[in-house]
């Protein structure tokens, strides 16, 4: 995400939070340019701490989003910032979503789900993961909010109406004044709404076309649920989810490729490193023979693939 930022636009700086020491003390040898890399020991509150021990961890990664933001600002001294899902990679400098809020003072962005695929009542109308804040009355007070809602609750479950620290966003066009909903469609794309559009490439820019005709630029794709799986392959995304083959070669090409370059780095640093989570098993391909014997001969099957069959070259500076 970072690299693909950079390509972008030198105009940013990215405040990374480490929730490992071993993270923190490789991306600090990274000397990546436009980034700051705090550790928990600098971010950690005893408001945080004392909910800590009752939350799994992706629980409490959840909890702390809105004290990283109002972190950064606080800290930083910063006239607005921009949380951003770690699994994102930019297309195009994402100034032309930012620009939209105007005078607002908060940025959310839809899920946009298709049809086939709206899970707003469980998951949120809102998707956390482009979600700016700007350093003003009406920027702090919903910031704030957010953040002692998810004090007290934030489950990787729903109860009363709440999931998360996702569900809380969506009543915010009521419950606070200068909230902005994005509206550029190359903001947010992802499994749940990719069918909505085709994708092609023209002059070197990734562009989406919709049902309606309407073309526009592919600013952000949300790479939602990708995992690497045993065996030297990827789950692109979760079964459920159907990827047309435009999207598979122009935009998930684009991040496979990212990912063999920023591993390349990694492990140039320190060959011992592990640069994913635990690796996916193969159960959904070896439940099926078909699955299995189209899988091995074709290097790809549905939502999976192996990397031999993407021709991934990494690029080590």
């Amino acid at each position: 995400m970072y690299q693909s930022l950079l390509k972008q636009t030198t105009d940013f700086q990215l405040y990374i939070f480490a929730f490992d020491d071993i993270s923190c003390d490789l991306l600090r040898r990274m000397n990546l340019s436009n980034a700051t890399i705090i550790s928990l020991k600098e971010f950690e509150t005893p408001e945080l701490l004392s909910v800590k021990s009752n939350r799994t961890a992706a629980e409490y990664c959840w909890t702390c989003t809105s004290f990283t933001i109002w972190h950064c600002i606080q800290h930083y001294d910063l006239d607005h910032c921009t949380y951003l899902d770690a699994d994102l990679l930019f297309f195009e400098d994402p100034k032309v979503l930012t620009d939209e809020m105007g005078e607002k003072s908060v940025l959310i962005t839809e899920h946009r789900y298709s049809p086939e695929y709206d899970q707003a009542a469980l998951s949120g109308i809102y998707c956390v993961q482009f979600v700016t804040f700007k350093n003003t009355p009406d920027g702090l007070t919903a910031l704030k909010w957010w953040m002692d809602a998810c004090l007290e609750w934030c489950y990787a479950r729903f109860e009363d109406r709440k999931f998360g620290d996702q569900k809380y966003l969506d009543d915010w066009t009521e419950r606070f004044e200068g909230v902005h909903v994005l509206e550029h469609p190359g903001g947010g794309v992802a499994p749940w709404n990719s069918t909505q559009y085709n994708y092609f490439t023209e002059s070197g820019n990734v562009y989406l076309r919709s049902t309606d005709g309407a073309k526009n630029r592919l600013i952000f794709y949300h790479f939602h649920d990708f995992r690497y799986c045993v065996e030297n392959s990827f789950r692109l995304t979760a079964e459920q989810y159907v990827l047309g083959n435009d999207l598979k070669k122009i935009v998930y090409g684009a991040y496979l490729k990212a990912l063999a370059n920023v591993a390349a780095q990694v492990q140039a640093l320190d060959p011992a490193a592990v640069f994913h989570e635990n690796l996916l098993p193969l159960k959904w391909i070896k439940v099926s023979l078909s699955r299995r014997v189209k899988f091995l001969f074709k290097g790809h099957y549905k939502n999976y693939v192996k990397s031999k069959a993407l021709n991934l070259r990494a690029k080590c500076p």
